[in-house]
């Protein structure tokens, strides 16, 4: 079985939130960098359209959203776990918070410093993917507008660090420390703004973080990955699909598409489902069969009528 091959970009932070993670637990993965704004002609024929960043790919199996990458990510490798003591499900609901209350805030400050470096067609996609205009000439007062929110975000993370624990649960870190450090990093070590500069139990915090590093990555072409997938067969799924209000059943065709930006739904057949977690299959004529795995929280799944 091959290991884990992750598509993404340098400057991307929530694939820094995967990159960090294989350096707490130290593993050896594969990078295909891909680019930051659609086409990404590589990286469709794997997820059938779906077009947020980092995708994680192990042999046939493709997996979207950081969710369910990290989900994996400990399945297949326990020590260090990333629910250390008693962080298992308020690890999750802390990241679900930071991933899009704390990061749209992030968002907002990064590209109030940035936006006037950033190209015309970067900003254009990007409108495409939040499915609303974006204006240059509003990013700097868009980012002093959401200065307060951020900052009143991160005083709770700061408070929580004022008691001299190493991370948000305790002496480790957890799935939460993944989730609000992503965004820290793209305010803080990409944007390079000052917004986080006095609080200083939570940039110690972020020091710690960044020295866990990537693990060992070697790169590789995405053509290459294609070819992985092709010669690769699917994961068995043995969970079925749960009963569920909209009387799915399996095997049907259904549709799966984010629930606030990147809308591109991707259509397959469905093979598992269950309370954190889809499973569908497709194909393409360069990967033949795969399986496409998504997070049920933040993703919106109904029949396909096509």
């Amino acid at each position: 079985m091959s290991g884990p091959i992750l598509h993404h970009y340098g400057t991307s932070p929530f694939s820094e939130k995967v990159r960090v993670a294989f350096g707490i637990k130290q593993l050896a993965w594969r990078s295909v960098k891909i680019p930051p704004m659609m086409p990404k002609p590589d990286l469709t024929p794997l997820t059938g359209g779906y077009r947020k960043t980092p995708v994680m790919q192990i042999g046939a199996d493709i997996f979207c959203d950081t969710q369910i990458i990290l989900r994996e990510i400990e399945r297949r490798h326990l020590q260090p776990t990333l629910f250390p003591g008693l962080s298992k499900g308020l690890a999750e609901g802390v990241a679900y918070w930071a991933d899009h209350q704390l990061f749209s805030a992030c968002v907002a400050i990064a590209f109030g410093i940035m936006g006037e470096q950033m190209p015309d067609a970067f900003l254009e996609d990007r409108a495409k993917f939040s499915g609303r205009p974006i204006d240059r000439t509003k990013l700097k007062r868009q980012s002093a507008v959401m200065h307060g929110p951020l900052r009143a975000h991160l005083g709770w993370v700061e408070e929580a660090l004022s008691d001299g624990r190493a991370f948000l649960f305790g002496d480790a870190p957890s799935l939460a420390d993944l989730a609000v450090y992503h965004g820290v990093w793209f305010v803080r070590d990409r944007a390079k703004s000052d917004a986080v500069a006095d609080y200083a139990k939570l940039n110690a915090w972020a020091d710690r973080m960044k020295g866990f590093g990537h693990g060992t990555y070697t790169e590789m072409d995405g053509k290459e990955a294609l070819t992985i997938a092709a010669q690769a067969q699917p994961m068995a799924m043995p969970g079925g699909v749960a009963p569920n209000v909209l009387g799915l059943s399996l095997n049907d065709t259904v549709s799966v598409t984010p629930d606030d930006t990147g809308r591109d739904p991707v259509v397959g057949q469905l093979v598992a489902l269950d309370a954190q977690s889809i499973t569908i299959r497709r194909a393409s004529e360069e990967t033949g069969d795969v399986q496409v795995h998504f997070p049920r929280a933040g993703f919106i799944l109904v029949p396909h009528k096509g």
